[in-house]
């Protein structure tokens, strides 16, 4: 029984990987709208964004270019944009990078059956991740889906 959740979570994680596959297109080097949910608490929010900054710190080093963020208000948008920092990184969220070499990140967060489904994408790299959420925080319930493009 075991091995089927773990099974049933990477397919879960594939699917959303590909219903959103076409929503985060950056074509002329523009940036989609990110968005979260805004019921997302606090404590989750940080979480989430914490974990998946690091793994995409492992991906996309700091000092590799200005990030620019457009986010949309949501606990989520406010907690990646001070993970982002505190990893060091350099975020713009007014689309003006001073001359720096450009990344786009976008993010979607979205509810499915109970567990909250993450992902950041740029141009280059896609993570994806599936977590638990409670009052007092959140804790991964998949492994980490890198897509790499080239």
């Amino acid at each position: 029984m075991r091995a089927f959740r773990s099974v049933y979570r990477i397919l879960l994680l594939c699917l959303f990987g590909a219903s959103l596959a076409g929503c985060a297109s950056f074509g002329n080097g523009g940036l989609v709208a990110s968005s979260a949910p805004p019921d997302l608490s606090g404590a989750a929010a940080s979480a989430i964004a914490g974990d998946m900054v690091t793994k995409f710190a492992e991906q996309v080093g700091p000092g590799s270019g200005t990030i620019v963020l457009k986010p949309d208000g949501s606990p989520f948008g406010q907690a990646l944009e001070t993970s982002l920092k505190s990893w060091g990184y350099a975020v713009a969220t007014d689309q003006k990078t001073g001359g720096e070499k450009a990344i786009p990140l976008a993010y979607v967060i979205q509810s499915y059956e109970g567990q909250v489904l993450a992902r950041l994408s740029t141009a280059s790299v896609e993570l994806g991740r599936a977590y638990a959420t409670t009052a007092a925080g959140a804790s991964p319930t998949s492994p980490l889906s890198v897509m790499q493009r080239g």
